[in-house]
Formats: C-alpha cells, structure tokens, sequence
C-alpha cells in the first residue's frame, strides 16, 4: 500500500506543477465548454495511457540506447507545440484590441478536441522519461505484474480525476467572463507558452 501512496504523491505533484497539458485544458474550458474541455481531458488521459504503458515496457531504456530516435521524437513534438502555439497567437492578434466586444470563440468538434488533447500529449516524449524514471525507482523486481498494472491504473485514473478538475474550474462562470474580457491577452499568453514548450523540445533534443 505505500508503493502505491508514493507513486500516487509523487504523480500528483508532476501533474500540479503546469505544463502543455495543463494549458491545453483550462484554455479550452474558459474558451469553449466544461463538454469541449472534457473530450480534450479525455485525450491526454490516452496519451498517458500509452506513455505509461510504453515506459512499464521499458522504451525509456530503448531512447537511452537510441540517441537518434529520442532526438526525432522531441524535434516532431516541439513541431506539433510550437504549432499549435502559433495558431493561438494568430487568433489573439485577430482579435478585436477593445474589450467593449468579445471576440466569438471557433467552436471544433468534440472529437477534434480529444484529438488535440490526445497529440497534445503525445507531443511531449519527457512524459515516457518520467514515467520511466517513476517506475524505475521505485519498481523492482520484487513488484508482481499485477502490482504494476494495477500502479498504471491508478495513475491514468489519477490523472483523469486531476484534468477534470482543472476543466471544472475554469469552465466556470466567472472564469469564462473573466476571459471573455481578456480572450486575446489569454490566448496570446497561452499561444507563447505552448510555442516556448515547442522550442523548449525542439532545442532540448538537438543537445543531446
């Protein structure tokens, strides 16, 4: 049961300290709706499905001996941020300069939002580091693969819990009239994080 509380700690603190994630979620639930915000929530709770999934099956161990590979990964991650980032700034610079009229937010597809939430993630290859190096210390091989799998459980579950709040929170009123006021300066802001994650990656994985 403590193997359990540690790693459940341990994976609460990653997931408060901000990143694409984060942003991707609570911009999409002050932007659109607590609905859109959960289909994107839905998508990065995939995402670590399959990072989780692929670092208990020891890819970290593969990246470590394919230095190319890992490099390739990061560079189409930062890419795929840097991208979006840059599609956030466009809209905030399109938008109206007053706030007297709030600009009309584009609406996407629910599943168009689980798709971007879901790449969101994936464009971030850190993500199986750190499952890896969770799982590496603090796995031996005195852990059953009933406890393994049952850790992974508990943290994609601990991860949809986490998202879905954060949704809950900045879908709500106030938070969403609060934006309307300052839909451009957030999604500028937001749009420069996401670009910054993407250089980040992109920089990160030439110096290696």
């Amino acid at each position: 049961m403590s193997l359990f509380l540690t790693i459940a700690v341990v994976h609460l603190v990653a997931l408060l300290s901000p990143g694409p994630d984060f942003f991707f979620v609570s911009q999409t639930a002050v932007s659109r709706t607590r609905r859109q915000a959960m289909f994107g929530v839905v998508g990065i709770t995939l995402g670590v499905v399959v990072w989780s999934a692929l670092a208990l099956a020891g890819l970290q161990l593969v990246l470590q001996r394919l230095a190319w590979l890992e490099r390739l990964i990061a560079v189409a991650g930062g890419l795929y941020l840097a991208w979006m980032g840059v599609k956030m700034l466009r809209g905030a610079l399109r938008a109206p300069a007053t706030t007297d009229e709030p600009r009309q937010v584009l609406q996407q597809s629910d599943w168009a939002t689980l798709r971007a939430g879901l790449l969101t993630n994936l464009s971030n290859p850190k993500v199986v580091i750190y499952f890896g190096s969770v799982f590496s210390a603090f796995l031996g091989n005195g852990v059953s693969a009933a406890a393994r799998w049952g850790l992974w459980s508990m943290v994609i579950a601990e991860t949809l819990l986490w998202f879905s709040l954060v949704a809950g929170v900045f879908a709500m009123p106030a938070m969403r009239r609060g934006y309307l006021k300052l839909s451009r300066w957030i999604d500028g802001l937001a749009g420069a994080v996401f670009v910054a994650f993407g250089l980040h990656l992109i920089f990160a994985g030439r110096s290696h």
